[in-house]
């Protein structure tokens, strides 16, 4: 029988089954604290019975003492484990919200965008937040409302059970109104997130066109469109809010409504001639209890509130949440044995002109395949057109699977990509190879040459390297950007020009080291031609059309490749 998938990123439950563990401490406190909660109205109830009978001379100041004490001790446990409840939901909602963000950020850099860029930066903003606020006040509120409202419940059923139904039946009535009002909450709700990600796309525009619009003299109309774009979203961020906060002193007001008749009918309780026979402690503890389960009433209508605006932000974001740490792709081990470019033209978004034409080769594992050729030839191409940064026509195969056919997270397995830029993150040598990771750090250290650079450093590889690498030499930048990606290393590996800030030997060994790579085809794009002849084949990019051969048959078919390899070799004495 196929198992359940309890954490699949698609579903909200799944959520609450990553942090089962802090939620059983949830539980166990809020059933403590909550129940406990009725301890409060009974101690009200019995102090006031014996500061009547204190006064009455019926009993001694020293028991009224006793039962004040025991009072504070009980409400000191019961607060006690409202601590630990309140400090585990915020674990709880900090844990969804980091595993929601990153999942969503993900998504977000893996993806072919369709959105406009203010509604994807509406989702990454506030989509998430409103998701788990919605999760933190259903996980508070099931035990804050949902188990003291059972336990008021019943020790008003104990104390009076006809006058318990009676004063409650207008709480059902707050429910049934809040029910009815969901749909507009959410139709007010909706109609805000849509203006808020008109507004920010406005914005973004507004910011990176600014000069455009002020050449052109559209400055003003610009202006005046933002200006209506923002007073429809303060319109509609104040309906919203109208229907979330302001329905709740409705609420409360239709479910105090029972107090009028707690005080009638509780009153001849307390005389003997209503139902039951009470004292002044039934009759306190009673409305006592009444008064905070109306009150709750309006917490749990507010509630409802709430998990509309979750729902309708994970409508929103549900599309994007998939991990590939958790779904199948991370659980099968991907082996490349050939990667094939069946007749592709590779361009540029929206520049045919770029295009580099009918490319045709197989290489299989373990090959190193070099590209070239004159400078801006599009060399780049090849590999930009595997990470979705350039289009493609024609078949790119991989273990002759169309890869147009896999998924953006499913693509994202097969490729690991180094560009030309190093993009360096403003941390320590190790966090910027590791990423967090817990890998052999000594080793791609010594794969690219740097070990024995960055040994020699004040506080070694936890060496902060500045904005961008500032503080690394143009040729140890590129050689942390190399080893992030080998430490990351997927099956088909993207080099785009990793030596040309690098000298001839460093080159020499960095590339003897790759050799020795097992499981991986590697796409080595790159004008530092002199090791061409240690490569398994090269294409050879002239005038927009390829050439594809080993090294040498190029070498004698190809006066074009002969001519680069000739030159290559001579800046490389000069290197």
């Amino acid at each position: 029988m196929k198992q359940k998938n309890t954490r699949d990123p698609k579903k909200m439950t799944s959520y609450f089954w990553y942090e089962a563990p802090i939620l059983v401490v949830v539980t166990i406190s809020g059933l403590i604290y909550n129940i406990g909660m009725v301890a409060g109205p009974y101690f009200q109830g019995q102090l006031v019975q014996g500061l009547y009978d204190l006064l009455n001379h019926k009993i001694l100041a020293n028991r009224l003492i006793q039962l004040s004490l025991l009072y504070m001790l009980v409400i000191a446990l019961v607060q006690v484990c409202r601590a630990i409840k309140r400090f585990s939901v915020r674990i709880f909602a900090n844990h969804t919200s980091r595993r929601m963000r990153r999942l969503l950020y993900n998504a977000l850099l893996h993806r072919q965008f369709g959105d406009d860029t203010g509604s994807l930066m509406t989702k990454a903003i506030s989509d998430v937040d409103s998701c788990v606020e919605g999760m933190r006040k259903f996980t508070t509120e099931i035990f804050d409302t949902g188990v003291v409202m059972v336990a008021y419940l019943a020790m008003l059923l104990y104390y009076d059970v006809r006058l318990t139904i009676l004063a409650c039946m207008f709480t059902p009535l707050a429910y049934v109104i809040a029910n009815v009002l969901k749909k507009k909450v959410v139709k007010a709700n909706k109609a805000y997130k849509e203006s808020e990600s008109v507004l920010n796309t406005m914005t973004l525009d507004r910011i990176v066109h600014a000069m455009t619009y002020r050449i052109t003299g559209r400055e003003q109309a610009l202006n005046d469109r933002y200006e209506k774009q923002l007073t429809d979203y303060e319109q509609k961020s104040a309906v919203s809010n109208i229907f979330e906060g302001a329905l709740t002193p409705l609420y409360d007001a239709i479910a105090m409504f029972g107090i009028v008749l707690i005080i009638y009918f509780g009153g001849r309780n307390v005389l003997h001639i209503g139902w039951k026979a009470w004292d002044l402690a039934s009759f306190t503890t009673f409305l006592a209890c009444f008064t905070k389960l109306a009150t709750k009433v309006s917490h749990a209508a507010k509630l409802f509130n709430a998990v509309q605006k979750a729902q309708v932000s994970w409508v929103r974001i549900r599309p994007l949440m998939s991990d590939p740490i958790y779904d199948h792709y991370k659980k099968e081990e991907k082996v490349i044995n050939y990667l094939t470019f069946d007749h592709v033209t590779t361009f540029y978004h929206g520049h045919p002109e770029t295009a580099v034409k009918d490319i045709n080769f197989t290489a299989s594992a373990n090959e190193i395949i070099g590209i070239t050729g004159e400078v801006a030839c599009g060399k780049s191409l090849l590999g930009k057109a595997l990470v979705s940064e350039a289009d493609y026509q024609g078949r790119i195969l991989i273990n002759g699977h169309d890869f147009k056919k896999f998924s953006p997270h499913s693509a994202h397995q097969w490729i690991t990509y180094m560009g030309h830029d190093p993009m360096l993150l403003s941390d320590s040598i190790k966090n910027n190879i590791c990423l967090g990771d817990d890998i052999d750090l000594d080793h791609y250290l010594k794969m690219v040459c740097l070990d024995q650079e960055v040994g020699e450093l004040k506080n070694g590889a936890d060496t902060l390297i500045g904005n961008g690498g500032m503080t690394l030499s143009g040729g140890q930048q590129q050689r942390v950007a190399l080893a992030r990606t080998l430490a990351h290393a997927k099956p088909i590996i993207v080099l785009d020009d990793p030596f040309s800030a690098v000298d001839p030997t460093t080159e020499q060994q960095i590339l003897t080291n790759l050799k020795s790579l097992k499981g991986h085809v590697i796409l080595l794009m790159t004008h530092r031609v002199d090791c061409f002849s240690q490569l398994d084949q090269i294409i050879y990019i002239h005038d927009h059309q390829v050439s594809v051969g080993k090294h040498e048959d190029l070498l004698k078919k190809n006066a074009g490749y002969a001519k680069l390899i000739e030159g290559g070799q001579q800046d490389a004495q000069y290197r």
